[in-house]
């Protein structure tokens, strides 16, 4: 936000330079980008007055001028400006005025006819980039006066970049309560006393969307007079501020803006049809804006219409034929509070950025629009003259924000801060910010927080405000104190960074992505999960909440794989969001991606490539470090974004915990990645349950160890083979190995060999030839029973 430096010292006057100025605001978090001079250096410049204007005999495009300074001369100056004319009042630089930049005024002879000095634009006076012709003053403006002392141009501009959350220092009320309260001094607020109404009409107003709009303040002004000019301090402080002049309804509006920081608009009464109805647009309805742009709206944007088209792009911009224009006779003046969440990213939806759509979508006063409008209405009647009718206020407090209080501690205070600070200090310093103190007891207060100072929710709000105010350059240096207990660490868990350790030992990278991903990348992924979509985007490719980390990790394999790296590896640790119904769950997950060869490129190694096996072994190696993997299985699964035929599923006790499996042809295809993409997501906190190590001793007699090789149907698991095996070996198996699966000569097409080895002991005596006899032909007479397997001779 800029601002004049005079018009701050209006509010408030500390004796300090602009420089203390600039760091007071800055130290206090305000910061300052920069100052500049109000207008360049120059002397003897002062108002003119064109008395005569004639062609120049000798050029087409410059005019022979006569200007008066005040008394009987007068100097003949050569313009070529286009608004040269008789009557007009503009700067005059006379002979051996300096100019910016070092620039003398001499006498000159232009096409023949010479020129005793020299009429000024604005950018010729560094007040403005450019100009298109000289700066013309007010008519009153008196003859002879030294320019400077009469713009008051020994001022400077101050630009104060604000975080969103100080929405309330977008005004000069604003920021003279900071600047009061950090030097101590009272702030003398302009007065604001309601006007009287002189008839009674009123323009009708309807909220139909009280969520996005829940205050609207109108007031109808009769026989108002658009062709006056706005005041020159108007216009000066407005130009300070960035802001060109327009009409005196308009800059009026904006000048109210700036100084108490509730943006109004002013309708034309007789372009209005019905009355104001304050609702959603309509799907693909149409306006057009002040500055002639056309948009399509959509049904999430909230417009200000009248009973028969929309007027105003709602808290960004008025529509073309609703504004004030010099035919306006009678105005309707809005002000209104606007819920920045409806707000928020819909001027940049449309490539639009201004004043008003700054201030909403960061949060406005919801108490100041009847001020507002009563200050407006004030200036209104002081500058264009007119009749004031009755303010309107339609409300709908449910919608309103709540106004709060905050407990504070001075004990808490004092630990926070390592500062000695009297209960007293405390209380002028958050007083002195609008805040009501009531005393609890002793140290020991309940604060009321002003409706301007949304951002203060807790304690160490008020604490912060404290420190900010105080000084945080005033703060004392102290280190720290805690007594800290060391605590264990659970021998049940396996901590992240034992999983992270392993998956580096295996050649992973970690990568850390993004929470929010484009809506397209989310959909080509996960098509059937509808992901949480945010407000307010940084960008439209990171427009909703991830569902699944693997989205980011592909990205990032494919910006790598784009980049000549050809063997990639990595793996990401973070959180998930998962909308059910009214909640959003989110579970921590830990996925990996890997694609290229197996082993780094070298003339010993093969050049075999990554496959399913060696995603499932990096699983399985993870699962381990709990010491419960016998409790997890793998069952082949089909899921979206897997290739059908290599994909599982990881379950824990009949409980889902991840997949793995190799990325869709067709999906790997659609993000451009040429090569086969394997990848795994799990969840992390079961990957973190391990169990407590016991000790069992070893038998001291000999293990036996017995091959089984059946044959199956091909449609078979190995795995639940397997599970049969173990079941009927019962607590005799002390280990199960597949060492074998065939298909091919010998085998019916349709059918698979698979081999497993048992090694089987007993604990305490040696098993003889009978029992290991009878417990391989409950074995294969089970699996004959369940697969239809046949013994493989």
């Amino acid at each position: 936000m800029k601002f004049s430096e005079h018009w701050l010292r209006e509010w408030v006057n500390p004796k300090v330079d602009t420089h203390t100025i600039v760091e007071q605001l800055t130290m206090a978090g305000l910061e300052v980008d920069g100052t500049e001079a109000v207008a360049g250096q120059f002397t003897g410049v002062v108002v003119g007055e064109i008395i005569a204007a004639d062609q120049h005999p000798n050029a087409d495009k410059l005019k022979l001028c006569q200007v008066s300074v005040g008394g009987e001369t007068t100097f003949q100056v050569v313009c070529g400006a286009p608004n040269a004319r008789v009557g007009l009042k503009a700067p005059f630089a006379q002979i051996n005025a300096i100019l910016p930049g070092n620039f003398k005024i001499r006498k000159a002879k232009l096409r023949g006819v010479e020129s005793f000095g020299m009429l000024c634009a604005e950018a010729e006076l560094g007040m403005a980039d450019q100009s298109d012709g000289l700066m013309e003053l007010p008519s009153d403006a008196p003859v002879g006066e030294d320019l400077r002392k009469y713009l008051n141009l020994d001022d400077t501009i101050i630009d104060v970049d604000l975080t969103p959350n100080r929405a309330d220092c977008l005004s000069i009320a604003g920021i003279a309560r900071e600047v009061g309260i950090i030097n101590r001094q009272a702030v003398n607020a302009v007065e604001v006393s309601p006007v009287s109404a002189t008839h009674e009409e009123i323009f009708p107003v309807e909220i139909k969307a009280p969520k996005g709009c829940p205050n609207y303040v109108g007031r109808v002004i009769r026989d108002v007079n658009v062709s006056v000019e706005t005041p020159l301090w108007m216009q000066e402080k407005l130009r300070r501020a960035g802001q060109r002049s327009i009409d005196p309804i308009v800059d009026i509006t904006n000048y109210v803006m700036l100084e108490l920081g509730q943006p109004l608009h002013g309708f034309d009464l007789e372009q209005l049809a019905g009355g104001i109805v304050v609702r959603m647009a309509e799907e693909g309805e149409k306006l057009t804006l002040l500055d002639g742009q056309t948009i399509t709206l959509s049904s999430d944007v909230l417009v200000i219409a009248d009973q028969s088209k929309p007027l105003a792009f709602a808290g960004v911009m008025g529509g073309e034929h609703s504004g004030v224009s010099s035919n306006t006779r009678h105005v309707f003046l809005e002000s209104a509070y606007f819920n920045p969440i409806f707000i928020a990213g819909k001027a940049r939806q449309y490539g639009l950025h201004t004043e008003s759509s700054h201030r909403f979508e960061r949060g406005v006063d919801f108490q100041l629009q009847r001020k507002a409008i009563e200050r407006a209405t004030q200036l209104i009647l002081s500058i264009c003259g007119g009749q004031p009718g009755p303010v309107t206020n339609q409300s709908d407090p449910e919608q309103l924000p709540d106004t709060i209080a905050v407990k504070l501690r001075a004990s808490r205070v004092r630990s926070l801060l390592g500062l000695e600070i009297s209960n007293q200090e405390i209380a002028e310093l958050l007083g002195g910010l609008g805040m009501v103190m009531e005393t609890v007891k002793e140290g020991a207060w309940v604060v009321g927080i002003p409706s301007y100072r949304f951002d203060i929710r807790l304690e160490v709000d008020l604490i912060e405000e404290i420190a900010r105010l105080y000084g945080y350059n005033n703060l004392p240096s102290t280190s720290p104190m805690a007594h800290v207990a060391m605590t264990g660490l659970p021998e049940d868990k396996v901590t992240l960074r034992q999983l992270r350790r392993l998956l580096v030992a295996q050649g992973y990278r970690e990568a850390i992505n993004y929470s929010f991903i484009s809506p397209e990348l989310q959909k080509l992924v996960e098509p059937e999960v509808e992901p949480l979509s945010l407000a307010n985007p940084i960008s439209a490719d990171m427009g909703v909440m991830r569902t699944s980390l693997l989205p980011g990790l592909l990205k990032a394999l494919s910006y790598n794989l784009n980049r000549q790296q050809s063997r990639i590896r990595l793996f990401e640790v973070g959180q998930v969001f998962l909308p059910e119904g009214d909640t959003l769950q989110q579970p921590q997950m830990l996925a990996g991606v890997v694609c290229g060869l197996r082993n780094p490129e070298n003339w010993t190694s093969s050049s075999d490539k990554f496959d399913f096996y060696d995603c499932k072994g990096v699983v399985e190696q993870l699962i381990a470090l709990g010491g419960k993997a016998d409790q997890f299985e793998f069952r082949r699964e089909v899921r979206q974004g897997f290739h059908p035929g290599q994909c599982a599923a990881l379950y824990l006790k009949d409980e889902c915990v991840g997949y793995l499996g190799r990325l869709h042809p067709q999906l790997q295809k659609q993000l451009d990645i040429p090569e086969a993409v394997y990848q795994f997501e799990l969840q992390l906190d079961l990957l973190t349950q391990g169990s407590v190590a016991s000790f069992q001793e070893i038998s001291k007699f000999p293990g036996v160890r017995r091959d089984i090789a059946v044959v199956v149907d091909q449609k078979v698991d190995a795995a639940d083979l397997m599970k049969i095996v173990e079941f009927e070996a019962g607590e005799l198996l002390k280990e199960l190995k597949l060492f074998d699966v065939y298909i091919g000569k010998g085998i019916d097409p349709n059918r698979k060999s698979v081999a497993m080895g048992l090694t089987l002991q007993h604990p305490s005596r040696t098993l003889n030839e009978d029992e290991v006899h009878d417990l391989m032909t409950r074995v294969t007479q089970k699996l004959e029973e369940r697969f239809n397997a046949i013994l493989r001779k």
